[in-house]
């Protein structure tokens, strides 16, 4: 595997590739490499010939400045891990060669950020399109893979790539879980132990909701009001931040269940900010 951190060098080799007429795969990770991420590189080296990985810890995607400050970073370690699953080449620029001082050009979405992390966290999905749209602009990759857990990520980038004509076909791959049921994530690290042991109580509210839905409850409100309870008795340290049941594909709230709903959720334990979600209704195997 090789490293580089020169964005110009690292699409000088992608335009190689390109030319050679290689099936490429991105996977980009703002790092801190877990289980979840090694799936989706692992995915990457069985269906792509070159599988580029980037680790890059966004600035422009952060909405407080403490967090970004304590967000994991270790470079040494993702390589290793990243190697290990199969990467051809890690990506890893600073954040001053990926945004030059006087930096102006955004990217936006905006019909598909109004909710969910949308209304939490106003511009981070304008960060997240324009740092993915540079990445597609640098690796030029045939493939892009992201993981389901960031639902509303994947819609936005998907719109993104149809809308700007980006010749890449953008793949989401199913969420990864510890074996306590807590989606994988960089942020779990930072959960002290009392909110780490409350945490997996996250996916077991949406595995309630699925099951009351199989029942025969198609309305949102009930079972909004039923998962709110649920996690004031199970996350007594949970803050929710939101419970939505949205459209999969449009990411727009529903006010009956569709055959597919997305029920997506945000908890924050301190500072810690966790995101989960679960497609429910009849058309889910």
């Amino acid at each position: 595997m090789e490293l580089t951190t020169d964005p110009r060098a690292f699409q000088a080799q992608c335009m190689d590739m390109r030319g050679q007429g290689l099936e490429t795969a991105l996977v980009p990770t703002m790092g801190w490499l877990h289980d979840g991420h090694l799936s989706l590189i692992r995915w990457a080296r069985d269906n792509a010939r070159r599988v580029l990985v980037s680790v890059f810890v966004n600035p422009t995607q952060f909405d407080r400045a403490d967090d970004l400050e304590a967000y994991p970073r270790d470079l040494e370690r993702d390589a290793a891990l990243a190697r290990e699953a199969g990467a051809d080449v890690l990506f890893a620029p600073e954040a001053s060669e990926l945004y030059a001082p006087d930096h102006a050009t955004w990217v936006r979405v905006p019909d598909l950020e109004k909710h969910l992390c949308g209304a939490s966290r106003p511009g981070h999905f304008q960060g997240v399109c324009t740092v993915v749209s540079k990445l597609f602009n640098l690796a030029m990759p045939t493939m892009a893979v992201f993981g389901d857990k960031d639902w509303q990520q994947l819609a936005i980038i998907r719109r993104m790539a149809r809308d700007l004509d980006f010749p890449v076909r953008i793949v989401g791959r199913p969420i990864v879980r510890e074996a306590d049921g807590l989606a994988m994530s960089s942020r779990n690290v930072r959960l002290d132990p009392d909110h780490r042991e409350q945490a997996p109580g996250i996916h077991e509210g949406l595995r309630m909701v699925r099951d009351k839905a199989a029942e025969g409850e198609t309305g949102p409100e009930a079972l909004r009001e039923a998962l709110k309870m649920f996690y004031a008795m199970r996350l007594p340290d949970g803050v929710v931040d939101y419970i939505e049941f949205v459209d999969p594909e449009a990411v727009t709230p529903v006010d009956r269940l569709l055959p597919r709903t997305l029920v997506a959720v945000a908890v924050a334990f301190g500072p810690v900010r966790l995101i989960d979600n679960m497609l429910v209704g009849t058309e889910v195997a």
